[in-house]
């Protein structure tokens, strides 16, 4: 199943509702989103991206036979950090184990190395999601460890992996 990454429409509200009005997705994902999840709260997101400034905030929709299944964003850092930037994403429960996650982190981090001056892109996923743990192996992140007791998710403290992909090293692979 192929996927497309692209710029995002204030009419993808309605997908991204359906996406993220699901508490499995919800689970997987950093508190503070509503549940369950508008089309006016997508609207505000979608809103938010695009006028985001475009050299801080890459944020895409992803795509399926015309349909937004999901969410892919790389954020830049601040300070020291700022040619570093930390990736986030979700796709509808429905697109799971289908390598259009995969195929979404591929072409943004391409798009970010290639058209910005980021050196490094981090994820943090949470330890017991093994699936986005394994997305970002396929293409090429390097676990650097796990970070114990990390967050509080439903109540539980709860460990994060890192993982990373550095620049010089994706385009010499």
């Amino acid at each position: 199943m192929k996927c497309r990454i692209r710029k995002w429409e204030l009419s993808d509200a309605k997908d991204l509702a359906a996406a993220l009005s699901n508490k499995k997705v919800q689970d997987n994902l950093r508190d503070g989103l509503p549940y369950p999840y508008t089309e006016q709260d997508g609207k505000e997101f979608i809103s938010a991206m695009l006028s985001a400034d475009e050299n801080e905030t890459f944020a895409f929709a992803i795509m399926v036979d015309d349909k937004v299944v999901g969410s892919i964003g790389i954020f830049r850092q601040g300070n020291i950090h700022s040619q570093t930037a930390e990736l986030g994403y979700y796709i509808a429960e429905e697109y799971w184990d289908k390598g259009i996650m995969t195929e979404a982190v591929k072409q943004i981090c391409e798009y970010v190395f290639g058209d910005s001056d980021i050196i490094r892109i981090y994820a943090e996923p949470f330890a017991y999601n093994i699936a986005s743990c394994r997305v970002l192996e396929k293409v090429g992140f390097q676990y650097e460890g796990t970070l114990r007791s990390n967050a509080v998710k439903n109540g539980k403290v709860i460990d994060m992996k890192m993982y990373s992909l550095i620049k010089e090293e994706y385009y010499d692979n």
